[in-house]
């Protein structure tokens, strides 16, 4: 059995989407968790309503969180979305099933999957992470050696990838002894090299073993240390390497949105969109029934129903500006953002 955990803030039309697309596409044995670090309560009882097979769950900051999304809504207080929960994560992985999908809620199925096939394959391959979805991205090949494993399922080993002990690793990943930078003076790494850590790590669209995921997230002290995760990637993955260690579909499962963002913490482009006040204008349309979560599924949401619904209330060419900044921001990095 595979547990599937979903992150959840603020989102319940995005989170809407997600559940649908587990009903309509997953099969096989699973159990379904929602991670709820403050969406507020009407919100999550019509979630539960709709979908009684998901238990959720709330953080120890839930009430703080929902009070800072009200305060935002009233006096434009930002909300900080660089404190996550990452101890409500880390206990339910604990607490969880040996395999689990750690996802989000903006992030659904496109396709069909069995996860109870996929989790023997898992078990039968040695499989430690299984990438899911990789935004369209095969940039990464060229660090990785592919080959297939079964008819759903290839290997994507990295190339020529350092990795080593913890004190090494945390030396090579913050530049401690200046040990990056003597390499580079030798033309050992490059400016890309950090980025082929990713070969062996999924932000939200990987199953995982339980372990592999809990060493990943390692004294993350509720906030989100990439850096840290890819040196703690590197020193597991130097501990275990195995001709399977990570692997992905071949074919993309999940996909993601450019279209919204939790808060406005990540992504703000100097652009005059308050994306709070996006999502709360969508909240309350779905709420009240009018916003229908599968407009457009399996691709994302068509722009125009979106400003369909906060037409006259906000500027539609600064949410244009803004999510087109989104979309570049990953296309620069090879992704697939038009679909």
């Amino acid at each position: 059995m595979i547990t599937i955990l979903i992150k959840s803030f603020n989102r319940p039309f995005y989170l809407d989407r997600c559940l649908q697309s587990i009903e309509k596409f997953v099969s096989g044995k699973y159990k379904v968790k929602i991670l709820d670090d403050g969406t507020p309560k009407k919100y999550l009882e019509k979630i539960q309503q709709k979908f009684d097979f998901a238990e959720i769950l709330t953080s120890a900051h839930y009430a703080e969180k929902t009070s800072a999304i009200q305060e935002n809504f009233e006096t434009g207080q930002e909300i900080n979305g660089f404190k996550i929960p990452t101890d409500l994560w880390v206990e339910t992985v604990k607490n969880s099933t040996d395999y689990v999908l750690v996802t989000e809620d903006d992030v659904w199925f496109t396709q069909p999957i069995d996860l109870s096939e996929i989790g023997k394959d898992m078990e039968n391959h040695e499989i430690s992470l299984l990438k899911l979805g990789w935004l369209g991205n095969f940039s990464e090949d060229n660090f990785l050696n592919v080959s297939e494993i079964n008819a759903n399922i290839e290997r994507t080993i990295p190339k020529k990838l350092f990795t080593a002990n913890e004190f090494l690793m945390d030396c090579f990943m913050y530049n401690k002894f200046k040990f990056f930078t003597i390499l580079y003076k030798f033309g050992i790494v490059d400016n890309e090299t950090r980025r082929k850590y990713f070969a062996l790590h999924s932000i939200a669209m990987g199953i995982y073993r339980k372990d592999y995921w809990l060493h990943l997230w390692k004294d993350a002290q509720n906030l989100v240390n990439e850096k840290q995760q890819l040196k703690n990637a590197a020193t597991w993955y130097h501990k275990n390497k195995h001709q399977n260690f990570v692997a992905r579909t071949k074919n993309e499962v999940l996909k993601t949105t450019f279209q919204s963002a939790a808060t406005n913490s990540y992504h703000k482009y100097n652009v005059d969109f308050d994306v709070n006040y996006f999502n709360h204008l969508i909240n309350e349309a779905w709420f009240e029934g009018h916003f229908d979560s599968l407009e457009n599924f399996p691709k994302d949401f068509s722009p125009e129903y979106f400003i369909k619904f906060i037409d006259e209330k906000m500027n539609i060419s600064d949410f244009q500006t803004w999510t087109e900044k989104f979309k570049q921001q990953y296309r620069a990095l090879g992704a697939s953002v038009d679909f």
